[in-house]
């Protein structure tokens, strides 16, 4: 019957041809919805380094102190407290009125207050002298942050080409083990030596030799990470981005570099160093105190008020308050100095990491375009002529341990490009993410 449903004594039967369209629909749905309800979370590198900066205690601290710069940068500008005074003055020890704060017109009871008037161009020196420390609090932490970036990619890049390399000797030790087969099958028919199936089966020992040593270095390196992002480190790495150096290595290095953690700390320094000598000149004036003290004496005699001023001396300014002046102004040419001197040290750092890039550029461009098409090309045309019976299996071996190594070293060179990409995409706290 061509009909979709029919209806039995023993309830309702699906016809195949209807049947057959829902198993196509749910094979259809599965390959839909499949990929993304059962995929496995992945780790990538962006996602690393923002879990580092989220748990680091690090950057918890340095937050906690340019908090505590900014609470210090309000109070430097405030008056000093005002201070509360009691006293009991004259009271009689010996006599008729020994110890009587009435009956001796001479004993007064007093209650004072007193408040320093701090002159307003010293409370904005100390003020922005403190604001000084706020920036410098700021540049601590994103120079905290920017180490911090810095280390779980080296961390999260070492860890992936050390996995890189495993699965090469992964293939490599895949290829040997058909090598060793080959060899037993030749032995076996006559066409092979006992040596052969030897040499096959060490080189084939040798691989695994390299490749436990590979996850011992994958085991190191995912420790390495965790330290830094914690438990998500032994998830599975994602695809390593495309490694390209920041825009700001095209310009001008000695404009950027100002940007770099230990050069604005220096320049910060420096900031703080002409704020002292700011400090320095407003203290060469002096500031005057005002008290105001009322005093109680006995019934039978007049209660009193008294007023008092007081400024210090400063007679010896020579010898005090400039020889402080003098020791700020060398501070401010000793920072000055410290400065311009990390300048000229990053920048040469910066350029010389610049080279080591480009060299890595250069070489593996020079293993893509020559050294492993040869390295291959030989491991095949050995393995063509031991099949053919004109060569022996040594020099096959050779030859695939030889390409084994060229991929190796091209692995190696791809990740110390990898740590110059690094160390200069998060050398600056604003890098561009590129």
């Amino acid at each position: 019957m061509n009909v979709y449903l029919l209806w039995r004594r023993d309830g309702l039967r699906l016809a195949p041809s209807l049947m057959l369209w829902l198993v196509l629909w749910l094979v259809l749905l599965l390959a839909m919805f499949a990929p993304t309800v059962f995929a496995q979370p992945v780790l990538s590198l962006d996602r690393a380094v923002v879990d580092a900066a989220a748990r680091s205690h690090r950057v918890a601290a340095a937050e906690s102190q340019a908090q505590a710069a900014r609470e210090t940068a309000v109070a430097a500008g405030q008056l000093p407290d005002p201070v509360l005074k009691l006293g009991l003055n004259n009271l009689p020890i010996d006599g008729p009125d020994r110890y009587s704060v009435t009956r001796d017109f001479m004993t007064m009871r007093s209650v004072g207050l007193m408040q320093d008037l701090t002159r307003a161009d010293k409370r904005n020196a100390r003020a922005r002298r403190a604001e000084r420390e706020v920036d410098l609090a700021n540049v601590a932490r994103q120079a905290t942050l920017a180490e911090l970036q810095r280390d779980t990619a080296l961390a999260w890049l070492d860890r992936s080409y050390q996995e890189s390399l495993r699965e090469l000797l992964q293939s490599q030790i895949a290829q040997a083990e058909l090598q060793v087969q080959a060899a037993e099958t030749l032995y076996r028919s006559g066409q092979g030596s006992q040596a052969e199936i030897f040499a096959a089966r060490g080189s084939v020992e040798q691989l695994r030799d390299g490749l436990a040593q590979a996850e011992r270095e994958v085991a190191v390196a995912t420790t390495r990470l965790e330290r830094w992002v914690g438990e998500v480190a032994r998830l599975q790495l994602a695809p390593r981005p495309a490694l390209r150096l920041p825009a700001w290595t095209e310009g001008a290095l000695s404009e950027h570099l100002n940007q770099h953690p230990q050069i604005a700390t220096a320049a910060q320094q420096e900031a703080i160093a002409d704020s002292d000598v700011a400090v320095a000149r407003a203290a060469k004036s002096s500031d005057w105190s005002v008290e105001l003290m009322v005093s109680q004496r006995g019934p039978a005699y007049s209660n009193m008020v008294s007023v008092n001023f007081s400024v210090p001396l400063q007679w010896d300014q020579k010898n005090r308050q400039d020889r402080d002046l003098a020791a700020r102004l060398a501070g401010v040419g000793e920072a000055r100095a410290r400065r311009e001197e990390l300048q000229r040290a990053h920048e040469a750092e910066v350029r010389a990491m610049l080279q080591e890039w480009r060299s890595h550029e250069e070489r593996l461009q020079r293993y893509d375009a020559s050294l492993l098409p040869l390295a291959s090309q030989r491991s095949e045309a050995a393995l063509v002529a031991y099949r053919s019976g004109t060569g022996a299996l040594p020099a096959v071996l050779d030859a695939r341990r030889s390409e084994v190594d060229v991929r190796m070293e091209r692995l190696r060179i791809e990740l110390e490009r990898a740590r110059v990409w690094a160390q200069l995409n998060y050398l600056l706290p604003s890098h561009d993410g590129a």
